[in-house]
């Protein structure tokens, strides 16, 4: 777990600057000068430069002093993370304008019985919108990412503690039905307002090894799953909930 943790802690220093409002492009350092990080081994993508979206004039960000609802005033569909270089876009998810169907959301989710359960919370609770993207890497990786914004973020830490729970998450995403909480994963690389629970699968993996994790945000909650025949990498696996979470902090 301390290696985990040390050999991540030089990404996050390549993540920082996001968190001060600037853009950065990941591929701006050299590998070698990052200490800890072996040259051409480490396994991180090549993300094109990000750039948090502009909030309407006079808006706070969400974790702004006195913006109590904890609200993203930004696009949401812009604050979903793009695609790393040379991966295959999945345009599914981009729906209709960019917003992604409910419905196409909860057909995540393995058994009927959950689709339908987590469909009813879902619109208990007033899921105002839900952004996603969707890409595949070259070495046959497939990442989705989900954004649902609710009103506040006090409706949307409820949402979150009736989807998961640091023992698993409490409806079985499909494909991998047998997942534990992911304790390689370092908390360093995680920004201080986001709360967030990762899973890996069980051996043996059925037809793709899946990667999960549940972020909460202010008034969004989000869903990153990354699968792969054989193993799919714990490293940009990790580098994509950093990079989506400081899009969201």
């Amino acid at each position: 777990m301390l290696r985990a943790v040390a050999r991540w802690t030089a990404v996050v220093t390549v993540f920082a600057a996001l968190g001060a409002g600037t853009a950065y492009g990941i591929t701006s350092m050299e590998r070698t000068d990052l200490p800890g990080l072996a040259t051409g081994s480490d396994g991180r993508w090549a993300y094109p430069e990000i750039t948090r979206p502009p909030l309407p004039s006079g808006s706070p960000g969400p974790f702004d002093t006195g913006n109590w609802a904890m609200a993203h005033y930004a696009d949401l569909r812009e604050l979903v993370l793009p695609a790393p270089e040379g991966a295959v876009d999945d345009k599914a998810l981009r729906g209709t304008d960019g917003w992604l169907p409910m419905k196409d959301f909860l057909a995540v989710f393995a058994a009927k019985e959950d689709r339908d359960e987590v469909g009813r919370l879902l619109v208990d609770n007033g899921l105002r919108h839900t952004a996603a993207r969707g890409w595949t890497t070259g070495d046959g990786t497939r990442t989705r990412v989900y954004l649902l914004q609710f009103d506040t973020g006090t409706v949307a830490d409820r949402v979150y503690g009736k989807l998961t729970s640091y023992g698993g998450p409490l409806y079985a995403v499909a494909g991998a039905t047998d997942v534990r909480f992911d304790d390689g994963y370092p908390t360093a690389a995680d920004p201080g307002d986001l709360i967030r629970y990762s899973y890996d699968e069980v051996k043996p993996y059925g037809a793709e090894h899946l990667r999960q994790t549940y972020l909460r945000a202010g008034d969004v909650v989000a869903v990153v799953l990354q699968s792969r025949k054989g193993t799919a990498a714990a490293v940009p696996f990790q580098q994509t909930v950093t990079l989506q979470s400081q899009l969201l902090d």
